[in-house]
Order: C-alpha cells, then sequence, then structure tokens
C-alpha cells in the first residue's frame, strides 16, 4: 500500500471519534524566519511579556534587566557618561530612519558573543558583549502586517531559540530535535555537538562542530511512518535548509523520497500552486530566499511581504479550513531580549556544558532567547496569547501529538529528555473545539523591490543611498516611563501560565476582584482594565502549576497557593486553592462559590497604564 493511501485508511478510521480534536488538522507547515528577538519585534505589543513584566528579574545592583549595563564599553562609536541603557525605539529620530532602520544590522549572533550578553544568567551585557543596537526595537508602525498575523490569530511569548547560538544549531534542533549535546541520545561519532555554523568537512574539534551531521531528524521517521512531506524552497534559500547539512541527505540517491523532498529546489511558487489545487503534503517545509528572510541587514518590510503571501496562500485556499501553519525564527541575530531564558537545571544532561571556547565557563546550551512565534490556524483564531514554555523541538512534539490523533506514531528518540519533559508541545495554543474560520485583515505589503534580473534590491537599494542607516543611541534623553511604554490592551490567555503578565480573571460576566487580599467577584469591565481586578503570579516551582496570586498592592489572592491549569479547548482555567484543595469559581449572581470540580475561569493578559 503506498505511504498516501495508507494515510487515506487513517484518516478515514479516525474521522469517527476525532470530531472537535488535534486529528481534524490534515496539513501542517512549518514556516522558519531568521534573527529576530521577541522585544525587537514586539515588546511594545498590549497582552504579552513585553516592556511591561511585572515580573522582570531584579539583579544584584537594584536595577531590572531592562537596564543594560554600558560601563566599561570600548568598541561604541559614541561617547557617553551613562551607566545604564533601556530599551529604545529605533526609529525615535525619524527622518531617514525611517526607512533606514530596515536595512541595519546590530551585533552578532554567536555562540561566544550570545553566552557573554547572557552573563551567566544576569542577562546584562548585551551592549556591553553585543551592541547598542542589540536594545532597539521597533513597534506596529515598522511592522504592520507582523502585527496583524500574530493578532489576527495566536502569538507565542515564551517560545525561545533551541541554542544560546547561530543559525544553524538552531535549524539542526528544529528538524532534527537535538545539537548532540553531551549526555544527550545521540553519539558522539553522529557528528558532534553543533553550535556554530561550520559546513567546512571535519571537526573543528574532538567531537564539536563536525561536518557533515549524521543523527536522523524529524523528516526521516516522518517518511519511515508514511507521512508525507515536502521542502518547499527555491535555488536562492540562503543556505538555510538544515536538512542539507545531514550525511543521509547529502548522499540521498537521485530520485529517492530524502532526495525528492528534501533537497530539490521546487520553489515557492510550487506551494502556492499545490496549496490553492488542494494538494499539500501533509507536512510542508518553507525555507524563504535570503532577501525575505529577516536577516539583518535584510529588511522586516520585505519579509513580511512573504509572510503575508504564505498566509493569504493558505487562508485564500480550500486548505484553510484543515491546515496549520507555525511561523518562527531561529535565533535572535544579536538582538536583545530582557527575558532570562527558562532553562535546564544546573547539571542536566546534554543542557550544561563546559564551553569549549573557553570564555563562559559551566553553561547551559539553551533554550535561548525569546523569538517571534504565532500560529494560523481556524483553532487559533482571534488574538490570543499563548504562554507556555516552548522551543524549535516544540514543533516536532506537536506534529508528533497531531499524527498520533491519526494513528500514526513517529515519536523520535532524538530529542533530550529534558527538553521533551519541559518544552511544550504547542497543542494548548488551539482551541479544537471551536474553530473560527473567519479571516482577519492584513495591509497589503509592497512586493520587494526587484531589479530587471529578477534580483532582490530593497536592502542593498537601502544601505546605498544612505551613508548612516543607524541611528543616534538616546543615552541622554531616556526615562522609564517613555523607555517601556507599550500598546494598551489585552489578549485571551492559552496553555499552562507562565510569569510576565498582568492577569484578570472572569467567569459569568464577573472577575476575581482584591480587597486587601480578600477576593469577591465583581462585574468585568469591556476592556479588562480594573486594577482591582488586575494580579501578577509568582511561580517558585517551574516545573509545577503552583502559583501565588498578588494584587498591585503585593496582597495574596486569599493568603494561600493556587494550583491553576489550562482545561484546554476553550474550557478556561481552573484555580484550585492549596490550603484545602478546593476549586473557587464565581456563580451568576456574582458570588464566590468553591466545589470539589474544577471550572474554568477565562483569563486575560492586559497591558495598561493605570
Amino acid at each position: 500500500m503506498s505511504p498516501l493511501s495508507l494515510w487515506s485508511v487513517v484518516a478515514a478510521a479516525t474521522t469517527a471519534y476525532a470530531a472537535g480534536s488535534i486529528a481534524d488538522i490534515e496539513h501542517v507547515v512549518l514556516f522558519m524566519q531568521e534573527n529576530r528577538a521577541f522585544d525587537h519585534y514586539f515588546g511594545t505589543m498590549a497582552g504579552v511579556r513585553g516592556f511591561k513584566d511585572p515580573n522582570a528579574q531584579i539583579n544584584p545592583d537594584g536595577t531590572s534587566v531592562f537596564y543594560q549595563n554600558t560601563d566599561a564599553y570600548q568598541m561604541s562609536e559614541y561617547k557617553t557618561n551613562a551607566k545604564k541603557l533601556l530599551p529604545w525605539y529605533l526609529n525615535y529620530q525619524h527622518g531617514r530612519f525611517d526607512y533606514t532602520t530596515q536595512c541595519m544590522y546590530t551585533g552578532s549572533n554567536s555562540w561566544d558573543a550570545n553566552h557573554a550578553a547572557y552573563n551567566k544568567g544576569l542577562n546584562d551585557a548585551w551592549v556591553q558583549n553585543q551592541t547598542e543596537y542589540s536594545w532597539g526595537h521597533f513597534t506596529r508602525t515598522e511592522l504592520p502586517a507582523h502585527f496583524a498575523i500574530a493578532e489576527g490569530w495566536t502569538i507565542g511569548d515564551m517560545y525561545q531559540e533551541s541554542v544560546i547560538a547561530s543559525t544553524n544549531p538552531n535549524r539542526v534542533a528544529w528538524m532534527s530535535g537535538s545539537i548532540n549535546s553531551p549526555g544527550g541520545p545521540q553519539s558522539p561519532s553522529q557528528g558532534g555537538m553543533t553550535i556554530d555554523n561550520n559546513e567546512t568537512p571535519g571537526c573543528e574539534g574532538t567531537n564539536l562542530n563536525c561536518y557533515p551531521l549524521k543523527w536522523p531528524t524529524a523528516p526521516e521517521h516522518w517518511q519511515n511512518a508514511g507521512v508525507t512531506w515536502q521542502v518547499y524552497q527555491d535555488i536562492n534559500n540562503f543556505d538555510d535548509n538544515p536538512l542539507a547539512w545531514f550525511q543521509q541527505f547529502q548522499s540521498a540517491a537521485q530520485g529517492s523520497e530524502l532526495q525528492q523532498r528534501g533537497m530539490t529546489n521546487v520553489g515557492l511558487e510550487k506551494f502556492y500552486e499545490d496549496a490553492a489545487n488542494d494538494n499539500l503534503p501533509q507536512i510542508s517545509i518553507i525555507v524563504g530566499p535570503a532577501e525575505l528572510s529577516e536577516h539583518p541587514p535584510y529588511q522586516p518590510r520585505d519579509g513580511a511581504w512573504l509572510q503575508a503571501k504564505m498566509v493569504d496562500t493558505i487562508t485564500s485556499s480550500p486548505a484553510y479550513r484543515k491546515t496549520a501553519m507555525i511561523i518562527s525564527y531561529d535565533e535572535t541575530g544579536g538582538w536583545g531580549d530582557h527575558v532570562v531564558p527558562y532553562h535546564a537545571p544546573n547539571g542536566t544532561a546534554a543542557e550544561w556544558i563546559n564551553d569549549p571556547y573557553g570564555n563562559a565557563g559551566y553553561t547551559p546550551i539553551g533554550p535561548g532567547y525569546r523569538v517571534p512565534f504565532y500560529i494560523v490556524s481556524p483553532w487559533t483564531r482571534g488574538g490570543h496569547v499563548y504562554t507556555e514554555h516552548a522551543d524549535h523541538s516544540s514543533q516536532i512534539q506537536f506534529v508528533e501529538q497531531w499524527l498520533a490523533a491519526k494513528g500514526v506514531n513517529v515519536k523520535t528518540s532524538e530529542i533530550p529528555a529534558w527538553r521533551r519533559a519541559n518544552m511544550a508541545d504547542l497543542t494548548k495554543a488551539f482551541d479544537f473545539a471551536n474553530p473560527d474560520y473567519s479571516i482577519p485583515n492584513v495591509p497589503n505589503i509592497t512586493y520587494p523591490l526587484m531589479n530587471i534580473f529578477g534580483q532582490y534590491t530593497g536592502s542593498s537599494l537601502c544601505r546605498s543611498a544612505n551613508s548612516t542607516v543607524r541611528p543616534d543611541p538616546p543615552y541622554s534623553t531616556q526615562n522609564e516611563k517613555t523607555a517601556l511604554a507599550t500598546e494598551q490592551g489585552f489578549k485571551g490567555v492559552r496553555g499552562q501560565l507562565t510569569e510576565g503578565r498582568y492577569l484578570t480573571f472572569e467567569m459569568n460576566g464577573y472577575a476575581l476582584t482584591s480587597n486587601k487580599g480578600t477576593y469577591s467577584g465583581t462585574k468585568t469591565t469591556a476592556k479588562h482594565d480594573s486594577t482591582s481586578q488586575r494580579f501578577v503570579i509568582h511561580q517558585s516551582d517551574q516545573t509545577k502549576p503552583v502559583y501565588t496570586v498578588k494584587d498591585l498592592n503585593g496582597n495574596s489572592l486569599g493568603n494561600t497557593s493556587y494550583t491553576i491549569n489550562d482545561m484546554g479547548n476553550g474550557r478556561g482555567y481552573s484555580l484550585k486553592r492549596n490550603d484545602n484543595n478546593k476549586y473557587i469559581s464565581i456563580n451568576k449572581n456574582g458570588s464566590i462559590q468553591t466545589s470539589s470540580s474544577a471550572v474554568g475561569f477565562a483569563v486575560f493578559s492586559v497591558s495598561y497604564d493605570n
């Protein structure tokens, strides 16, 4: 039986029990862009863990991680007496910079530079060990399509790069779940640990950055299980197809499945055609051209065109009602992020190593900094924020969960144990019981500039037309109120809760309300903006969903901790008091009740100045 026929049989067999479940998905599209950080793109967005983070780390000098050290910075072209730099809007000087910051670059994406910025967990050395520009950011003005796509569907604000390093390690993790670090599932003979972009045959050190790689990839598991898949890429693919770095793909026979599906340049036009004809494989992997990748100095506005094209291709096709498109970025590219990376405990196998370059000491390999991430599908429609800890291995785990619901077992053994246990599988970003097939408006994006030879020229023209493309850092004009300003608004929350947001808990038209720690129910507001209904959660053990819930005055709600769980599929969040193991709820009259049965609150992440 052919793989396609096998899939059809499995799909038919599961239809009866799969209604309103992950099995309703027929196509998954994995689309990864390049080198941008979450704060750099979305720090000003309302309802996400951005510049209003109430749980931002406070470092030993008494300042939050938003304040980056500038003293002893020897490489700056700018002279300043300032000791700190706050996040800053790259286009604050406007004029030509409204155009040129699109083609500017910042620091390095290397292992050394990123670990130096990380500074053993203080995360306060982006200026000193990268550049002032690492702490710069855009807003909705520069990124209208990015904001529209992320807010039209569901944005993830705790999605991290897999490795505190550059493109190749992170894309290898995206397609295999591992970089072969010591203590992981692979052996050193399968390519050694990959922490830089080496593509020269051989190794850079003992079992370090060897090329080619030799351990199994996720697409090979899919292939062996009879699942159809395809890499869609043009000849110009920015060398961003990680399968090409693995020996088994390099040596695949001409015409073989691995060669045809993983190594051919079928083109993005083929993807557009297959979607329009409802002929997509089960899994599509999108690798865009260099100039549309958003990798500095390539322009976000050009990458926005490609993203909007991909979204329009799916949403205007027959495939949309059964497709999930995951859009992510491989790593931060030297742009900084204020959230100290969530990672494994010290000493965890495959997660901590002695820096082979001798600079960072004993250090985690990752997960690293947050990168932009959003999911386009009927089950993620509606402007939600997904809050679970996730990284590139999460995309593999999501595919595993989806295929398992179809009756296909493709669980890979390549993902290290801690990652599999602690990085989410993304399923709670979806509400499979309540799909929404409406399409939000995404602004029209101008087609990227091209010359008569069909080459994209936007970035090169931007740089050649301007002797200076980077603005002056605002050392002398900063204050916290303006530097940490965000848009005003809210987003509905999905996924297990993590810190970093102001939250409201609502049920039956009422919201949990604090009066010096004593809770009651009061009428909700249309914008979820009442300060008495606003809380901050604190989680002492990030492996358990147990939280202290505090109001804006620091009073602990109910003088106890709570176990809070996302019940999934639109059912809301259960809040169980840990002093009596009773669930709390609000009835239709606004009265607080307790019971032994879980009841779901709607939770909103809010961003307001009051």
